[in-house]
C-alpha cells in the first residue's frame, strides 16, 4: 500500500488521497461520498484524482479499532475487480494473524 501510494504521480494525487484517508480515519464512522461499506468486513474510501481518474484504498477496522489500509488501486470501471477485493481479503487475514 505504501509503495503504491508513494509512487502516486503527481504528488497532487498522493495528497489527495492521504486527504481523504484521514477524512474516514478522523470521522469514523462515516458515509457516502466518502466512503462505502463492501463485503466481510471491507470498507472503501473514495477518492476522485486529477484526469477524471478515481482512486479507491480498502481498508478494515481491526479488533482494537485501528483503520488498517489493505489495497489502494485506481478504478478503470465502474465494478471494483475481484482480484482487487481478494487481495485485500488476502491482507486482512495476514493482519489479524
Amino acid at each position: 500500500m505504501r509503495q503504491w501510494l508513494k509512487a502516486m504521480k503527481p504528488v497532487s494525487d498522493r495528497t489527495q488521497i492521504g486527504m481523504a484517508v484521514a477524512l474516514v480515519e478522523f470521522g469514523w464512522p462515516i458515509g457516502m461520498p466518502s466512503c462505502r461499506p463492501l463485503k466481510d468486513g471491507l470498507f472503501e474510501v473514495r477518492s476522485n484524482l486529477s484526469g477524471g481518474r478515481i482512486a479507491r484504498v480498502i481498508f478494515c477496522i481491526d479488533t482494537k479499532q485501528r483503520m488498517v489500509l489493505l489495497h489502494g488501486f485506481v478504478k478503470k470501471t465502474q465494478r471494483t475487480r475481484d482480484d482487487d477485493l481478494e487481495l485485500a481479503r488476502r491482507n486482512k487475514r495476514t493482519h489479524e494473524a
